[in-house]
C-alpha cells in the first residue's frame, strides 16, 4: 500500500483529500503545519508528499526544500490558492515538485494526478 503525507492546515480540504485518497486505497498521514510536516518527513517513509504552500510555522516551499534535501526520491505535489501563483509555481517546480494543483480542485482530477505521480 502506497503511503501519502498530506500537509494542509485547512481541515475541510485535508478531510476531502484524506477521504478521496483512502477510497483509492492509499495509507494517509495528515498534519496541519510545517513543523509537523518536517517531523513526519524525517521519521516516516512516504511514497508521495502533498503540501499546501501557505501553512503555519514553515511554508510549503520550505517543506519542499527540506524534503528534496533529505528524501530526494519522494515525489511532491503542491496545492495552493495563492494569488501570486506564477512565481510560486515556478519556484516549486524549480525545487523539484512533480505537480501543482490550484485550489479549489476537482477531487477526481487530483486522484488521477496522484496516481500518475506514484507511477
Amino acid at each position: 500500500m502506497k503511503k501519502i503525507l498530506i500537509i494542509e492546515d485547512d481541515a475541510l480540504i485535508s478531510n476531502l483529500l484524506q477521504f478521496r485518497l483512502k477510497k483509492d486505497g492509499y495509507a494517509i498521514t495528515s498534519v496541519e503545519d510545517g513543523n509537523a510536516g518536517i517531523q513526519e518527513i524525517e521519521e516516516g517513509d512516504y511514497d508521495l508528499i502533498i503540501t499546501d504552500v501557505m501553512i503555519p510555522f514553515k511554508s510549503g516551499l520550505e517543506i519542499i526544500h527540506f524534503a528534496k534535501k533529505n528524501k530526494p526520491d519522494t515525489p511532491i505535489m503542491v496545492l495552493s490558492s495563492l494569488g501570486d501563483e506564477e512565481k510560486t509555481v515556478l519556484e516549486a517546480f524549480h525545487l523539484g515538485v512533480v505537480d501543482f494543483i490550484s485550489k479549489p480542485f476537482n477531487p477526481n482530477e487530483l486522484a488521477i494526478r496522484v496516481k500518475k505521480a506514484l507511477v
